[in-house]
């Protein structure tokens, strides 16, 4: 109650960022809260650390005591849900002597994080259409979305090239394989969101996509060239630095043709932050960590040396340090043993808080929370729809007769992944009267050959489905054995229209058998009715 009244106390002040609020310009601004800040204020403004909409008072009073005593530069919200969150933000931004730069990572837009708002499909799923300004579309409607939050940032897009279907982080958040593709559609994403007034973040430098660990739990190894490098990964980055990219994030990778130190990850690297992206490349705009508290470098390094290393590898900003308290006084301590120049370290400060002035924060704003959720949702389903409609790809086309499907046969539908129906199963039993079947994945073999038996018995042909599995390619997706067996089985002895609604690398796992296939990418009501058009013919697969 005590923590209710205090944010509704909040909402509802006129707050100013104390002698901040009305600047003449820039350099004055950016000089005036330079110079009123102590060493260790300074050292803060580099510091973005972790906030939750979502995880109580203690948790508030935690992030409060980081803004009030060390004057940190910016949060990252994670989970929660929009109006708590807005009120979070008003109320952090109202104690702050110095504003504070607001990010999220909202990859497929704040409903990543936030409950009660509709996400938009992954990046994989929109690098399978034809239509690259509806990649812009969505950066736009994304960035009305933070606009509207009080973000300031989004880490996003990912620009990694997906080079390796077993990669257990990047997988369905890259546009693809395809490099060009993936650099062309990342600036259509950035353009959105730069245009809207949010700084885009292209992600992860130098390049996350060819690995088979994940960087939160271990670090990653590449075992590259710098030619192979140089013509693959780094090739989407050049392209968004020409484009303008208003920041970049580097990932935690340990690269031997970049530097040989042991477990060095590349976001530590002064050969990879200075010498590549900066010197090479001359990307000038924000750098800035990936998370500082992933295993990739706490496993090596502890609290405060990674801060340090980060800052002296060339790093402007760094992204969830595990200690502020620690990390200030290490680099302190580094600036006096020249291990980190002032000099620089000042500049980084003046980049920041140029990064403040450019996203609006030199007068204070108050977010509305009033209908903010209907807001946030304003384009969503249009957009998904289309996206829908212009990605759906069909893998497989193995018989003359495809598309629309002959409902006149005797056809079931069997939903895999399922134990009750859903949108696709509804409207096809409602529209056709066709039986349906679900398969569980706790299901056993036995159910599976059973299943196999019966409906070879009854039915010319069968429509899969493939529903409710893992976006993560670690066990098969999540799907059973005994799933596969059914799927592969019908597609082997039955003409087959299967459906996979997910991530499409699961495909790899169907009988080469199978008919005609869909890849869905999306397992929403949304999808499910485009696929029903492709099934009915009134709309072509044209992912």
């Amino acid at each position: 109650m005590k923590l209710f009244l205090i944010l509704s106390f909040f909402i509802f002040q006129t707050f100013s960022f104390g002698q901040y609020k009305s600047p003449l310009t820039a350099n004055e601004w950016v000089d005036s809260v330079f110079h009123s800040l102590s060493k260790k204020k300074k050292i803060a403004q580099l510091m973005i650390i972790r906030a939750h909409s979502n995880l109580g008072e203690e948790h508030v009073n935690a992030v409060t005591k980081l803004i009030k005593k060390y004057d940190v530069g910016g949060l990252c919200f994670f989970q929660g849900g929009p109006v708590r969150q807005a009120n979070l933000t008003n109320f952090y931004q109202s104690i702050a002597k110095t504003p504070l730069l607001i990010s999220m990572d909202a990859e497929w837009g704040l409903g990543m994080r936030l409950d009660s708002v509709i996400n938009f499909p992954r990046q994989l799923m929109m690098g399978a259409m034809q239509d690259a300004r509806l990649v812009y579309k969505v950066g736009k409607a994304i960035g009305r979305q933070c606009k509207r939050m009080g973000v300031h940032i989004n880490f996003a897009p990912v620009v990694d090239v997906n080079n390796n279907a077993e990669n257990p982080v990047i997988n369905d958040r890259s546009f693809g394989e395809n490099k060009i593709k993936v650099a062309s559609l990342g600036i259509q994403y950035m353009k959105g969101l730069q245009e809207e007034g949010i700084i885009a973040c292209a992600k992860h430098f130098p390049g996350h996509g060819d690995v088979t660990a994940d960087s939160h739990f271990d670090l990653p190894i590449i075992n590259k060239t710098k030619e192979q490098l140089d013509s693959l990964e780094l090739y989407p980055f050049k392209e968004m630095i020409k484009a303008g990219v208003g920041s970049m994030m580097v990932a935690h990778l340990y690269i031997p043709s970049i530097d040989t130190t042991a477990n060095l990850a590349t976001s530590l690297s002064y050969k990879n932050v200075t010498g590549i992206l900066k010197n090479e490349l001359g990307y000038k705009s924000l750098i800035i960590t990936d998370g500082l508290e992933m295993k990739a470098v706490t496993k090596y390094y502890p609290d405060g040396e990674v801060s340090v290393k980060a800052l002296a590898a060339g790093n402007d900003v760094l992204c969830l340090p595990e200690d502020v308290r620690g990390s200030i006084k290490k680099i302190k301590k580094a600036i006096r043993k020249h291990i980190i120049d002032k000099k620089e370290l000042e500049n980084k400060v003046k980049k920041v808080l140029m990064a403040k002035y450019e996203a609006g924060l030199y007068e204070s704003k108050i977010i509305d929370s009033e209908g903010l959720t209907d807001s946030l949702n304003t384009q969503t389903k249009e957009l998904k729809k289309a996206i829908a409609e212009n990605a759906i790809s069909l893998v497989k086309m193995k018989r003359a007769e495809g598309f629309p499907v002959n409902f006149k046969k005797k056809i079931a539908y069997v939903g895999v992944g399922l134990d009750s129906i859903n949108t696709l199963a509804s409207r096809l039993q409602k529209k056709y009267n066709i039986p349906l079947y679900f398969f569980s994945y706790k299901k056993d073999s036995a159910t599976a050959q059973q299943l196999v038996i019966n409906l070879r018995e009854k039915y010319d042909e069968v429509i899969v489905g493939i529903h409710n599995f893992s976006r993560r390619p670690a066990n098969n997706f999540g799907i059973s054995r005994p799933a596969y067996f059914l799927i592969n089985s019908l597609q082997s002895t039955l003409p087959s229209t299967t459906l996979v609604f997910g991530n499409p690398y699961a495909i790899k796992n169907i009988s080469a058998t199978s008919s005609n296939l869909l890849a869905c990418y999306d397992d929403d009501e949304i999808t499910q009715l485009a696929a029903l058009d492709i099934v009915d013919g009134k709309l072509n697969a044209s992912g």
